[in-house]
């Protein structure tokens, strides 16, 4: 798969575990943290002689995550004699059994979200008895689409003596205190926690909601871009803005949680073979798309916290590529975009409009009374 050398999440992450110790490793998106737990617990299956069973458990916050987890794996064991299946729910039935059958007959590797697992679970037939590994993929993300409950439940069906791995972007209080209750003397690895990588080349446009879609159109169309996502974090908005730009000459798809999972699937597939130029995507794509090359990135509209800012431009300059993210600021998100600049540490650059779209102009936000000024008197929102 031409790896030439390792990451340095890599690098310090495969020695742990193949000296199974517990692990806590923080590292920002797009460095490699699948391959430095999949490739060590691969070579641990791989040299052990039993009967199948489930060696490996890895949980993950999203379908496209699980997806990307088990194309990776599908790579790294081509020549491995290691068995496993994704599991991620669906509407067809037989889904759900294909399911069912690899967990009763012990394939090695499951890779599941944990709501579908729990399902498996809640109907008595997965035997964990001699589960060697639980992986928590994304762990932040997971406690923040509430899934804590359902964790502990799953790793309540899970043996004690068992090597556990947490992998996350960012470290906040509450993964600290996951990691106290399901690791035992963990190993820690942190790498330039929840900043973007260097290569990513930042800016930001200030304008009023309506000029927004013609300025993507400015800022897209006859460029060379092959490949860009555009991020809003309301499904409403999502499906407003592919309406908008499939009346241009450019090439659409769009990824939010009304759709079929074998939709999705198809969208993401015509992306990633550049049969469509522009994905249009809630926060649901931000940490499941593993796609080398995208050359743009833009946030319609500011999000919530730090946090997804990071992943949602980590989407490009991935694999030491670099690449551009942009971000389209109104009135009512400056100070969500201050809040960012101050995680960030730096100021993240004003670029100036093109002719024809007005700016917001110059205002003054007061934190404490949420009030913005322009001109000679204040307007309260």
């Amino acid at each position: 798969m031409n790896y030439q050398k390792p990451t340095p999440v890599q690098e310090e992450a495969i020695p742990k575990i193949l000296a199974n110790k517990d692990m806590i490793a923080c590292a920002q998106t797009g460095t490699g943290k699948t391959a430095a737990y999949l490739l060590p617990i691969l070579q641990k299956i791989s040299t052990n002689t039993d009967e199948n069973y489930i060696n490996t458990l890895v949980i993950s916050p999203t379908r496209e995550l699980a997806q990307q987890i088990d194309n990776q794996l599908e790579g790294f064991a081509y020549f491995a004699p290691v068995s496993s299946i994704a599991i991620y729910g669906g509407s067809d039935g037989t889904i759900f059994e294909k399911e069912k059958k690899a967990l009763v007959k012990g394939a090695e590797i499951i890779i599941a979200t944990p709501g579908r697992l729990m399902s498996h679970i809640n109907l008595g037939y997965v035997n964990f008895s001699k589960l060697k590994h639980l992986v928590l993929d994304e762990a932040d993300k997971m406690l923040d689409m509430g899934f804590f409950d359902d964790i502990m439940k799953i790793i309540s069906h899970l043996p004690k003596q068992r090597q556990t791995l947490l992998f996350s972007a960012t470290m906040p209080e509450k993964i600290k205190d996951l990691a106290k209750k399901i690791l035992t003397n963990p190993e820690f690895i942190s790498l330039a926690v929840s900043k973007p990588a260097e290569n990513v080349l930042q800016g930001a446009y200030f304008l009023d909601d309506k000029y927004k879609t013609e300025l993507v159109k400015q800022l897209v169309i006859g460029k060379n871009l092959k490949s860009i996502i555009i991020f809003s974090s309301t499904k409403a908005n999502v499906k407003i803005i592919e309406r908008e730009l499939l009346k241009s000459t450019l090439t659409v798809g769009a990824i939010h949680s009304d759709l079929e999972q074998t939709q999705r699937e198809t969208v993401m597939n015509d992306f990633r073979n550049r049969k469509i130029q522009l994905l249009v995507a809630t926060d649901i794509v931000s940490r499941g798309i593993d796609i080398d090359s995208i050359d743009l990135v833009i946030n319609y509209d500011v999000p919530g916290d730090a946090e997804d800012y990071i992943h949602r431009i980590g989407r490009t300059a991935r694999a030491e590529a670099s690449g551009i993210a942009i971000t389209f600021v109104n009135n009512m998100d400056r100070i969500k975009f201050e809040r960012i600049e101050k995680f960030l540490g730096d100021s993240i650059k004003n670029i100036p409009l093109p002719d024809g779209i007005p700016s917001i102009g110059p205002y003054v936000a007061s934190r404490d009374k949420k009030t913005f000024f322009r001109g000679k008197g204040p307007k309260r929102y």
